[in-house]
């Protein structure tokens, strides 16, 4: 099957039109039919594009879901108020609200689902994890800058601890639903990392 005219690919680089039109094609399947129902067979003909097509841009249906997440995360707002509280409460609230929606959730569940008994999508899963994280990396490192954390804290330690608890919030559904709930959790998980200082709550 061959890609219609205008969604022909340009050799080995991707045609804007046809990457927007499948993603948005895949988009459209999950929220119809669900995440497990998905089928690259149903994105390439919903999308009017050939399956080499897709095969060639996402090797495997858990690349395809890894560029669905990467898309809409990419519109999360990364704060820097200048205070490390206040910018982890505005982002982590917000990416808790882009979870609960049905196509962002969904997909990024059904990928930490699917790499417990795939290989291949544990390895896209791990190697794209430093990407999704670098905002929460880049927040603690603005922190380690202005000496609010504490003495031999490290920033990929710090991170860790935020991304561990948020997948686990995202997969037990339990994430916070208003921002003083994630303010109470924020603060909860951020006082180990912080110097005596920092601790103290803003006047």
């Amino acid at each position: 099957m061959q890609d219609s005219p205008s969604r022909r690919s340009i050799g080995s680089r991707r045609n804007p039109a046809s990457e927007t039109a499948i993603l948005d094609a895949a988009d459209e399947l999950i929220a119809e039919k669900g995440i497990g129902a998905l089928r690259m067979e149903d994105v390439a003909r919903r999308a009017a594009a050939s399956k080499a097509t897709l095969y060639r841009w996402w090797p495997s249906r858990a690349h395809l879901l890894l560029a669905l997440y990467n898309r809409s995360k990419d519109t999360l707002p990364v704060p820097d108020t200048g205070m490390l509280r206040q910018d982890l409460v505005d982002y982590m609230f917000s990416m808790f609200e882009h979870w609960r929606e049905p196509v962002s959730g969904g997909v990024f569940r059904g990928l930490i689902a699917e790499a417990q008994s795939d290989p291949d999508v544990r390895a896209t899963l791990i190697a794209a994890r430093q990407e999704r994280w670098r905002h929460i990396g880049g927040i603690f490192l603005r922190a380690a800058e202005r000496g609010e954390l504490a003495v031999g804290m490290t920033v990929a330690a710090a991170e860790t601890r935020m991304a561990a608890t948020a997948w686990y919030l995202l997969l037990t559904d339990e994430m916070p639903r208003t921002k003083l709930e994630t303010a109470a959790l924020v603060a909860d998980l951020i006082r180990p990392l912080l110097n005596e200082r920092a601790i103290a709550p803003p006047e």
